[in-house]
């Protein structure tokens, strides 16, 4: 895969990095006997859709050096929300250097695994935490504080806007995965960040390298400050999208 990987993000991993993706390919198979982690499981399946789609959405950050922070305590600052396996936190972490990975997801025996593989993938600078969106969102500790927010195959665009949105920084950007892509959802997703202080800023269409698959990456920058009462109680951003 080292000629797509070139081709499609002028990016190539190091044998380190190869070595990494190799080992969480496995974890993820053991992982899956006792979890339902993940349905693809076939090897280039999994290349394809889960690394090279999660390394896709944040391209920038590789072409900028494998990150943004200064080279001393000032890291950037990364969650993924709805993290499911690690993706596409995990894979961010093997690939961007000198920042630092939060991995957020409900469900507590998601998490318990991946506590358990981050060590054996040496990645120091990434953890785990048991939460629901809508209440990280609210929390003091981790509103306005991250650079980037990741996340990816999550309730409706405006839904992963209202969750992501509270816990950037000004200037932070929110970094939404998903599949086909509508005139209606960019209008409904325009109408949603605005209430949110956010704007559009670009969204990338592109195809999946092996299978031609339809993917669309939705960049948003948190412009203003987001109203205390986002992201609203549990429930609610999916079942009322803004």
């Amino acid at each position: 895969m080292m000629d797509i990987w070139e081709e499609t993000l002028d990016w190539k991993p190091s044998a380190q990095q190869q070595i990494q993706f190799q080992r969480l390919y496995e974890l993820i198979l053991e992982g899956n006997r006792q979890l339902n982690l993940t349905r693809i499981i076939d090897p280039e399946d999994f290349w394809e859709k889960h690394l090279w789609d999660s390394l896709r959405g944040i391209r920038f950050l590789i072409s900028e050096g494998e990150g943004r922070g200064d080279g001393g305590d000032n890291k950037t600052k990364i969650i993924d929300l709805g993290t499911g396996a690690g993706f596409p936190g995990i894979p961010a972490g093997i690939v961007v250097d000198n920042c630092t990975i939060n991995l957020v997801d409900s469900t507590r025996k998601k998490i318990s695994f991946i506590d358990s593989i981050l060590p054996k993938l040496n990645l120091n600078h990434v953890r785990a935490t048991t939460c629901r969106a809508e209440e990280i969102g609210r929390d003091s500790r981790h509103r306005n504080t991250y650079d980037i927010a990741l996340i990816r195959a999550v309730a409706s665009a405006s839904a992963c806007a209202e969750y992501t949105l509270p816990l950037l920084k000004q200037g932070g950007l929110a970094v939404i995965y998903r599949g086909s892509w509508t005139e209606e959802e960019n209008i409904n997703m325009e109408n949603a960040v605005q209430q949110l202080g956010g704007i559009v800023e670009s969204i990338e269409q592109f195809n999946t390298p092996l299978s031609k698959g339809d993917r669309h990456c939705l960049y948003l920058r948190k412009v203003n400050t987001t109203p205390e009462k986002f992201p609203r109680p549990v429930g609610v951003p999916a079942h009322r999208p803004l």
